[in-house]
């Protein structure tokens, strides 16, 4: 029992306290901030890929001492990655829809920090060519579809912790892997609070909203420890689905984002620094 309440309280932090973060962050808004935001995004990528392939997956094929986890490990990959995939499709799918003026001649892609947060769509607002209550509602929208999304992202800090149940705090790499899933929360917690805030909410509600978007990643977190804790198949299972689920945060959100925000051999280097800190961290 003492094992779960500290997995709740990682979480807890990690989930609820990374996007209330963002969404704090967010009042104090910046228009230079793209480059670190970049870099930032680029570190946390380095580094989940390093806890996947080196601690998570290894974990997975060596659970049952045999080479035919390899199989269950590939399903689990693929799955995990298509159930994120595809929520972060219906996210896309269903924020365009409520901001009417995204249209064919508006970037799809979050090439700056502005785009990333729904602020580019502020002026539009403020020169009465679209509802102000538009924004709002895409605001709520964004709560609503990042809070579903986190409950995946929370199985992959459960999983990470099922592996030492009773040694929660000397995890290393579960860890590691909910504080770059805070990490990453950031920008997202920024994307549900500036359209709520700019919709007419006052920013303190508007950071609470946030915050509990990221609730849901307590009981992703709940689920996947007690799944990986059921068997060592049920472990492999879990420890697969959630490196699937990071391999497609990495490689499907954060670094496409970080390159595309800033242009520049930076993101790349802060990537490989993230991978050698996750290195050091789970073999030190």
């Amino acid at each position: 029992m003492e094992s779960i309440w500290l997995l709740v309280g990682i979480t807890a932090i990690a989930g609820i306290g990374g996007t209330g973060l963002g969404g704090a962050l967010s009042c104090m808004f910046r228009k230079d901030s793209d480059k670190t935001v970049s870099l930032l995004l680029s570190f946390a990528a380095g580094i989940m890929t390093a806890v996947v392939c080196f601690d998570l997956l290894t974990e997975a094929l060596s659970t049952n001492g045999s080479s035919a986890n390899v199989w269950l490990v590939v399903c689990g990959v693929i799955v995990g990655f298509a159930v994120i995939a595809l929520l972060n499709a219906w996210i896309d799918k269903e924020t365009d829809h409520e901001v009417a003026h995204i249209d064919e001649n508006h970037p799809r892609t979050s090439d700056s920090l502005e785009e990333l947060t729904h602020a580019n769509h502020l002026q539009e607002h403020r020169e009465g060519r679209q509802p102000r209550n538009g924004l709002f509602l895409a605001g709520l929208v964004m709560a609503a579809a990042i809070a579903l999304h986190n409950v995946p992202e929370g199985m992959v800090i459960g999983a990470s912790f099922a592996r030492t149940a009773h040694q929660i705090l000397v995890n290393r790499g579960g860890l590691t892997m909910a504080l770059v899933i805070g990490l990453h929360n950031i920008p997202e917690g920024m994307a549900v609070a500036v359209p709520l805030i700019s919709g007419g909410m006052s920013k303190w509600r508007a950071v609470g909203v946030t915050a509990i978007s990221g609730a849901p990643t307590v009981l992703g977190a709940i689920l996947g420890f007690l799944i990986g804790t059921i068997s060592p198949t049920a472990l492999v299972i879990s420890l697969s689905f959630a490196s699937g689920a990071m391999l497609y945060v990495v490689f499907g959100e954060l670094l496409p984002e970080s390159i595309l925000m800033w242009k520049s051999k930076l993101p790349a280097l802060l990537a490989i620094l993230g991978m050698l800190t996750g290195l050091i961290i789970i073999y030190l």
